[in-house]
């Protein structure tokens, strides 16, 4: 099999020369990060060594050139392009990727724009992506997704392919006070695009869990260790944080050239404590707020005049873009206000560069500088943090890190900052211009060791080893799907069947579930349904439901089937009155009635059912994740506070049920499998409640449980849609014996 990593930029970016198409490599983390990956692939017992990268080729291509340069870029670079107009990479890239995704996710609300032709583009270039994957897409092929610009993919090609599907995120995930600022439109397709993977991966354990949150409280989908169940498909949120290629810039220090620009710095530098500032031209990085600490670290410590400077290094990043020129327009009036206000005739307290470094004289600051600040307000992780310290050959340095950054969370040695925070900068400063050597070599070793062990080729490993672990976990579940085969051989088995014996739960196996239980009333088709089904004299047909007996009397009293209530206290046979299970008591529910009913108080939405043997509290109405956490406390509440009485708490689909101790499905269900002697039985429910029930039913019953997860029964549905389809092909074979 192939890997198929997908991102919004290629690992190269055309050019033209004298009419001739060349390649350069482009920058970026996760270009340098993948490319070490993708050539460790060749000792890979995991995947073949061959992969293909897809992405825009970095600028607009003319017609007549398109089948020369995909053919190159195929040939010579492994790669193949999705070609992009000038326009709609101004509404896609320049509009919704970094004018609504970026500022938003990076906790910058007043800076987004929300804007429907920047969110159209968006889909169409999603669409556009989608299309370029299954041009070249082979079955077996991993994809691996990358980022924000893409996050529609995943479900756009889950609904065309079968092939494993990654989705990595590198930037962060915002809180869900945050991503519900996004219209509902677009928050909902985010969210469902995003879970058109198998797995999504994250930098760090907090952007999973805002993840998690946000996909509860929007869409409604629980989680359990990560994991959602989304119709048939298994999809997991899992944190991973990624390396860089420790070896290369660990390595790099003792290269010639390396030396040779480390020993000029040296020479220029002699005498000078460095502190290193070095990052993109971004509001995000919090420049402006390690400039104004610089500021007041000089205005406090008189000491260091003449004795220390700042190596500020501003990579140029989205030209023309008004909130960067801006804050260009800041930087460059406060440092130069720093120089002026403090430095003399032989002294710069800020030696400012607005450009990219090359790779040699990158690693050569690193090594010479004494202290790297690094103080973004938000960050996805920050690899220049961990390339600082990979580069310390001498262990000399000192990391001074922003606690908003995904890296703060792997390097708990460094000097971590509130970067909001211009005293605790300041402070963090002195502590590191102080700290003794012994000192910083101790924090080096701990933090190299870390990194060299984790690095970016671990990384990624990780993700696709849990991608295909995943995969088979797929894999085991849709086994146990009742397929073609199985349904031709239940088919078989029923017409043969001299006695048939088949139990039918009600709400979520032969209907969705509703907000409001009342309003689930079944429909004429579903009457007449079951009608036909009973029709058959050798069939005996049990309708199983968590419903009082008051309301499946007057739902389904007039079939010729039986009824099972309150999950097995009240039990009906054909053409027979109502029984109970055995005697019991309801004395409890004065001490419960009130439990419940102060909770239906504290969470609106939610609201106490009464029976005559049982209580349920309902809150499938309420606020997704308040339902959750207050359901769990009941729950904690209840069990604790009913250990000496003899009943049960159950809890199942939004609602917690108290009831008799003994009695469940398999109870009643027990009872017609003593009075008929049945020679087919067929068992369908939806939740833990029918797990009772075909624990007790034998090994060769036809036990299906609706819905994907675990379960004693033998098989699986998707959905009540695959039930009544089921059930349609039984009705139809009776007519045909008819």
């Amino acid at each position: 099999m192939r890997l198929l990593v997908v991102s919004n930029r290629l690992p190269v970016t055309i050019t033209e020369r004298e009419g001739q198409i060349k390649f350069q490599k482009s920058a970026g983390g996760l270009v340098s990060g993948l490319s070490v990956y993708l050539d460790s692939l060749k000792s890979s017992s995991i995947i073949e060594k061959k992969y293909l990268w897809i992405g825009w080729p970095g600028l607009p291509v003319a017609e007549n050139r398109k089948k020369e340069v995909k053919e190159k870029l195929l040939s010579e670079v492994g790669s193949f392009p999705v070609f992009i107009s000038e326009k709609a990479m101004d509404n896609f890239y320049h509009g919704f990727c970094n004018k609504t995704i970026w500022p938003l996710f990076h906790y910058f609300p007043s800076y987004t724009v929300f804007d429907e032709e920047y969110w159209e583009t968006y889909i169409k270039m999603n669409q556009n992506f989608r299309d370029a994957v299954l041009e070249v897409v082979k079955p077996g092929d991993i994809i691996w997704i990358h980022d924000y610009h893409l996050m529609l993919l995943p479900r756009m090609l889950r609904e065309k392919l079968k092939n494993p599907i990654g989705f990595f995120l590198h930037i962060p995930f915002p809180s869900f006070e945050m991503f519900r600022l996004l219209p509902a439109k677009w928050r909902t397709q985010i969210l469902e695009g995003l879970l058109g993977a198998h797995l999504i991966g994250f930098h760090t354990h907090d952007y999973t869990q805002y993840f998690l949150r946000c996909v509860h409280r929007i869409l409604g989908h629980e989680h359990n260790m990560g994991k959602i169940i989304v119709g048939d498909h298994i999809v997991k949120a899992e944190a991973f944080p990624m390396g860089i290629d420790y070896k290369k810039y660990h390595e790099a220090v003792s290269t010639k050239e390396v030396q040779r620009h480390k020993k000029e710095l040296e020479k220029s530098l002699s005498g000078y404590k460095v502190i290193l500032s070095i990052d993109r031209l971004d509001y995000t990085k919090g420049i402006l707020n390690r400039l104004q600490a610089y500021e007041q670290f000089l205005e406090r410590n008189g000491q260091w005049h003449g004795k220390v400077v700042m190596a500020m290094i501003v990579v140029p990043s989205r030209i023309g873009v008004e909130h960067y020129q801006d804050m260009k327009k800041q930087i460059d009036a406060l440092a130069g206000n720093i120089n002026g206000k403090f430095g003399t005739l032989s002294w710069a307290p800020i030696l400012y560069q607005y450009k990219s470094l090359p790779f040699n004289p990158l690693v050569a600051l690193y090594s010479v500088s004494d202290v790297a600040l690094i103080t973004p307000l938000r960050d996805g992780m920050n690899l220049v943090a961990k390339e600082y310290v990979a580069a310390q050959e001498e262990k000399k340095g000192v990391l001074i890190l922003s606690e908003m950054t995904g890296a703060s969370h792997e390097m708990a040695e460094a000097v971590i900052i509130n970067p909001n925070n211009i005293e605790e900068i300041v402070e963090a400063l002195e502590t590191a211009m102080e700290m003794s050597s012994e000192e910083r070599v101790k924090r080096n070793l701990l933090l190299q060791k870390r990194l060299q062990y984790y690095d970016v080729s671990k990384w990624a490993e990780s993700f696709i080893h849990e991608l295909n672990d995943l995969r088979e976990e797929q894999k085991k579940f849709h086994k146990k799907i009742l397929g073609p085969v199985q349904r031709k051989q239940l088919l078989q088995d029923y017409k043969k069947a001299t006695r048939r014996l088949v139990f039918l739960d009600y709400d979520g196996t032969l209907i969705p579930f509703s907000e409001n239980p009342q309003e689930a009333r079944p429909g004429k088709s579903l009457l007449r349904m079951l009608d036909n089904l009973a029709a058959d004299k050798k069939t005996q047909i049990v309708l199983t439901s968590g419903r009082d007996k008051e309301t499946l009397e007057e739902w389904f009293g007039s079939l010729d089937i039986g009824l099972i209530a309150e999950h097995g206290i009240w039990f009906k046979e054909k053409n027979k009155d109502w029984r109970i299970i055995k005697p019991l008591s309801s004395e409890w529910k004065e001490q419960i009635l009130p439990v419940l009913e102060t909770y239906a108080d504290r969470l609106p939405g939610s609201f106490v059912e009464e029976k005559e043997y049982s209580v349920v509290w309902h809150y499938r109405r309420a606020d997704a994740v308040m339902g959750s956490i207050i359901a769990k406390e009941l729950v904690d509440y209840l069990v604790d506070f009913t250990a000496n009485i003899d009943i049960q708490v159950m809890q199942g689909h939004k609602i917690i049920e108290v009831t008799d101790v003994d009695v469940n499905k398999s109870s009643a269900g027990m009872h017609w499998l003593d009075v008929y002697n049945s020679d087919f039985i067929l068992a369908i429910g939806d939740d833990w409640t029918d797990e009772y029930l075909f624990k007790i039913l034998p090994e060769w019953a036809y036990s299906i449980r609706v819905g994907i997860t675990q379960s004693h029964a033998r098989f699986n549905l998707r959905d009540s849609g695959e039930v009544l389809n089921l059930i349609r092909r039984l009705i139809r074979a009776y007519e045909a014996r008819n």
